[in-house]
């Protein structure tokens, strides 16, 4: 053969071996498979993580939108407020203080019903993190307190920055930790600066004692923690916060909280702030001359850029919504969230509520050593509430004393330090093994006894088969159960679909068929009572897997 010849068939050889080789590359791959479906126990245990307790129907929507979709259109829902709903009613008779009932009665009603069930959930979070309480000065100030919860709501997407600056000049925390009237130093008349709000807003609101690695772990110096703040800085705070009072008030001492003024941002007075320099984080000193407006968004922004405050909102928030015991690596993620929602933004809300809840460690598909959490009292009233379409006569919610039976209440927390320590630790396996239980510090003999008691109440007595309740009585129907009642495990099986996403062991169950048994199939609303009450009182509904 010539050598061109040879030259002539290499040559085609390799046009061919290209010609293949240019079509593989230009076939279109092929579509990656769809996700899984989303099962009704991830439904189920998504919605009570971010809402006020998951239901049948709002947990197919979830698994017709799934997860981010469900969250995406959560976000976008109208704000449920309590304040229009308390200034739209007559005045009370005896005192500011009755209209106290009326706030709880709104707070319920939208926990319940809001379609904002993801914002009502966060705000309820923030409320315990960024404490005011009903119980003590706030006592006769509903609209202030209704206003403060309004807040929490619309700031609960919001930028964590915003949030601090509406919560500093909320005439609610104003009077609370006692900002409001507070005045520069006078030592003739031996005044100084309160120190309160610039204790707790580090404290507690923002970066906590200590320095944080991003994973929410202790930094060290020779083994020991190194503090966030010394008195100092504490004292610098306390002079940046002075100066501020009532909107609207005619003088700067001892005034009359109005409706109108428990409602408004505080307004500064300069003649009572201090102007000489002020000591702040990160050996940063305001300088001297500045203006009280000025002092507080330079003192605001050196709190917001502490390197703390990511790790310590995303453990928060985390233990509020998920897990009491978050690993170091779910803390970081959220953490580098609240740093960088991505778009370069920092203290972005949305995106770290979002982060929280699609992480993997939010719902993993491996259950882990450690997860989930204990269900916090109220929670568990409102998630049996709206499983089983809780309602009044009057339809209203006037449960006030929500704290004297459950432990906790909405904006009725015993002190600045919220219902509970995010810290707590019960003595035992737990407290051995380095982890934590929040709700646990309110799980004492006397309140188990009294939520025990109540969940007792409202299952056999308040029902919508009881003719004798009160227009202002809370019951719940389960009219549906009834008709099942003479089939003792399709009875059993249709409440652990509403209550518990049909996970119910093997132990709870034969407990409930073995006191069934005792009843006679007639009486259909004492079976169905009998099986609703000892769901509700179990460990596994207490537990938010």
């Amino acid at each position: 053969m010539s050598m061109n010849r040879l030259l002539s068939i290499t040559a085609s050889l390799l046009l061919g071996l290209a010609g293949c080789s240019g079509g593989a590359d230009d076939a279109t791959p092929p579509p990656p498979p769809p996700p899984p479906p989303v099962t009704v126990a991830e439904a189920y245990q998504f919605l009570n993580q971010t809402s006020f307790g998951a239901t049948e129907a709002e947990a197919q929507r979830v698994i017709d939108m799934r997860f981010e979709a469900w969250i995406d259109d959560q976000m976008q829902k109208e704000v449920s407020l309590q304040l229009p709903h308390l200034q739209g009613l007559p005045p009370p008779q005896m005192g500011m203080f009755e209209l106290q009932r009326d706030r709880a009665d709104i707070f319920f009603r939208n926990a319940l019903h809001g379609e904002d069930q993801l914002r009502q959930r966060v705000a309820f979070a923030l409320s315990e993190i960024m404490v005011v309480s009903q119980l003590g000065a706030l006592n006769n100030q509903p609209y202030s307190l209704a206003s403060y919860y309004d807040m929490l709501a619309e700031n609960a997407f919001g930028n964590y920055r915003d949030l601090i600056e509406d919560v500093t000049l909320h005439p609610a925390m104003g009077v609370y930790l006692s900002m409001l009237g507070n005045e520069k130093p006078n030592p003739t008349l031996n005044i100084r600066p309160d120190e309160n709000y610039a204790r707790e807003l580090m404290q507690l609101f923002s970066i906590g004692l200590v320095e944080l690695n991003i994973d929410g772990s202790e930094k060290l110096d020779q083994g020991q923690p190194i503090p966030t703040y010394d008195q100092e800085i504490i004292e610098g705070f306390a002079h940046v916060y002075t100066g501020w009072t009532y909107a609207g008030a005619s003088r700067f001492q001892d005034v009359f909280p109005t409706p109108s003024r428990q409602v408004l941002p505080m307004q500064h007075w300069p003649d009572f702030h201090d102007t000489g320099p002020k000591t702040l984080l990160n050996g940063i000193t305001l300088p001297a001359g500045q203006s009280g407006e000025q002092d507080l968004t330079d003192a605001l922004d050196n709190i917001f850029n502490h390197p703390n405050v990511g790790p310590f909102i995303a453990i928060r928030l985390i233990q509020r919504l998920v897990t009491s015991n978050p690993s170091p690596g779910y803390v970081s993620r959220v953490a580098a969230v609240f740093n960088d929602n991505g778009s370069g933004v920092r203290g972005d809300l949305g995106a770290v509520v979002k982060a929280i809840l699609l992480d993997d460690e939010a719902r993993p598909a491996i259950p882990m050593e450690f997860d989930g959490k204990v269900k916090e009292p109220l929670l568990r009233l409102t998630q049996l509430w709206r499983a089983y379409d809780a309602t009044s006569q009057s339809g209203r919610y006037p449960l006030n004393f929500a704290y004297i039976v459950f432990g906790q209440g909405p904006l009725q927390a015993p002190h600045v330090f919220n219902f509970f320590s995010p810290f707590f630790a019960p003595p035992g396996e737990i407290r051995n093994g380095g982890l934590v239980a929040p709700e646990l510090e309110i799980a004492t003999e006397y309140l188990n006894t009294y939520v025990t008691n109540y969940m007792f109440y409202q299952t056999f007595a308040l029902n919508s088969t009881n003719t004798s309740l009160n227009e202002d009585d809370v019951y719940i129907n389960f009219e549906s159960e009834m008709l099942l009642a003479g089939d003792i495990d399709m009875l059993i099986d249709s409440v652990a679909n509403k209550l518990l996403a049909g996970q119910i062991s093997d132990t709870l169950r034969n407990e409930i068929a073995g006191m069934l048994a005792l009843i006679p199939e007639t009486e259909t609303a004492l079976r169905a009572a009998e099986t609703i009450y000892f769901i509700v009182t179990s460990p596994e509904y207490a537990y938010q897997r």
